[in-house]
């Protein structure tokens, strides 16, 4: 577990410097894609509970670091979802396109429910999608049109992503 989480971690990281960075250019109405949410639900679909809930807090907390968010404000959020997620390992096939759709559709919106639960628990102080105005629906967009292809990607580090089965 240790390794996989080490290069998820790695590849967490690059994704959120690339989304940081970079994703800005493409940015409508000041809305990315959530390119470490998708392969934090790839790993964890692929690997489990455990490692979805250890990826989840330390690329919450990297994007803490990043991001102007309070300090573990998407360290939960992301635990949270690994977690979840990680709870279906091995329940679906993992095809092409319909599961990776399904799954970054659905991670996307337990991530603005979430968010929304801890923006009423602090009073305001952390920010929360409002379902008025496009961004969740931009954000939701994007990452379900990449979600494909990431996981597609991710598929070819597959040897270094899941752990090693002993006999």
């Amino acid at each position: 577990m240790t390794k996989t989480v080490f290069w998820a971690w790695g590849l967490s990281i690059c994704a959120a410097l690339i989304q940081s960075a970079l994703l800005m250019r493409i940015a409508i109405f000041h809305t990315i894609p959530d390119l470490t949410l998708i392969i934090l639900l790839y790993i964890s679909y692929i690997n489990g509970t455990m490692t979805g809930q250890t990826l989840g807090f330390i690329s919450g907390l990297a994007l803490d670091f990043i991001s102007a968010a309070p300090l573990g404000f998407n360290a939960l959020i992301r635990t949270i979802i690994g977690a979840i997620t990680g709870l279906l390992k091995g329940t679906f096939f993992l095809d092409i396109v319909i599961l990776p759709i399904a799954l970054t559709a659905v991670g996307t919106l337990i991530k603005a429910i979430l968010a929304f639960l801890v923006h009423i628990l602090f009073a305001g102080a952390v920010p929360a999608y409002d379902i008025r105005i496009p961004t969740l629906w931009i954000e939701l967009a994007y990452n379900v049109v990449l979600a494909p292809f990431i996981f597609a990607f991710l598929n070819l580090f597959k040897f270094v992503l899941t752990p090693r089965k002993d006999n």
